[in-house]
């Protein structure tokens, strides 16, 4: 064996104790049982009492998680530190994101022999969730701290009276529409989107946080709007839309004089290259797995996947009559920022 074939042979298994770890902590979250661990430590015969789970599986999965570095243990008895459970106790993540991939698998080996697509409704709740908690605590900690201050224009009028009109495109599970409405008390907030679950979810989010009567949300399709507005944003989901230059191209009319799109996509390389970093390589799996199938199902102008390179953003604008599309210098591991006029 050469010294190539054993470095990808231990990468290959590297990654498989990581995706199996991976479900051990989705099943830790489903059934409860970090919850169960978050007050006090406990042995399996508690834990199994606490959590409403067989006893002998309760062992299995303490010492799995204690193996795995996740639990530490004195004894017989279990804990669950402070720090790995801000970490393990979060709704959805990377956990999640590994189930539903993992349920969704066979239709993805289907769609790549006949050139169909798979529609996002179709991934269902784990990646719905999946993305909506991966991207939460950017909504919540960047977004009103570091996104939109970095365009002075667009962060005075979302502070101004009257309060600004706010479209949010591709809105999901309406967690960047509540951040938004969260952050500037004045402005109002429709977001939008084609995904019926989401749209449901999104309503629930926005009462939960007590701004449903300044945040709508619409099932519909981001290339059909109407209403004029100070601001769009669109957040990670540029790149799903099967028309994105028609999509750009329908909201230029309903800018205000005065009002700009704000794009947040993600962060890879201008060109491709090989091998890449560990984060564009964690999107082409994305793109490879959920967002061309999803975006396939479509009937799409184009299908781009997840990699959106600058280039290709800054030319759809251009295309759609942004005469004044600019790569915004906002810091961040993930997503890139444009701004378009």
């Amino acid at each position: 064996m050469t010294t190539e074939t054993q470095n990808l042979s231990e990468r290959l298994l590297t990654a498989l104790t990581g995706a199996a770890e991976l479900f051990t902590v989705e099943l830790g979250r489903e059934l409860g049982l970090y919850a169960a661990l978050r007050d006090h430590p406990a042995g399996a015969a508690e834990l199994a009492k606490t959590a409403g789970i067989d006893e002998r599986y309760a062992r299995e999965w303490l010492e799995q998680q204690a193996a795995a570095g996740f639990l530490t243990v004195d004894g017989d008895e279990f804990t669950l530190t402070g720090e790995a459970a801000e970490v393990l106790l979060d709704e959805g993540g990377p956990g999640e994101f590994a189930v539903g991939l993992g349920l969704i698998f066979p239709r993805v080996v289907e769609v790549f022999r006949t050139g169909e697509g798979i529609s996002y409704a179709e991934y269902g709740r784990p990646i719905r969730h999946g993305i909506a908690a991966f991207n939460q605590p950017m909504f919540d900690h960047l977004l009103a701290r570091e996104w939109m201050p970095a365009v002075p224009e667009v962060e005075s009028r979302l502070r101004a009276a009257p309060g600004a009109r706010v479209l949010d495109l591709g809105c999901g599970a309406g967690r960047s529409s509540v951040a938004l409405a969260q952050a500037y008390p004045a402005i109002t907030v429709r977001g939008i989107d084609l995904d019926k679950a989401s749209i449901t979810e999104a309503r629930a989010a926005a009462a939960t946080a007590g701004v449903a009567d300044r945040v709508s949300f619409t099932l519909g399709d981001a290339a059909q709007i109407d209403g004029e507005y100070d601001l769009v944003t669109i957040f990670e989901a540029l790149h799903d839309m099967g028309d994105p230059v028609g999509v750009l191209r329908a909201v230029r009319p309903r800018l205000a004089p005065g009002a700009s799109v704000f794009i947040g996509d993600e962060r890879v390389a201008d060109e491709f290259t090989a091998p890449a970093g560990e984060v564009e390589r964690l999107q082409y799996a994305f793109s490879v797995l959920h967002c061309l199938p999803a975006t396939r199902a479509e009937n799409p102008v184009l299908a781009n996947g997840t990699i959106l390179r600058a280039p290709t953003l800054l030319a759809w604008a251009r295309e759609a009559g942004y005469d004044q599309p600019q790569v915004l210098d906002i810091p961040n591991d993930f997503w890139r920022f444009y701004r378009l006029r």
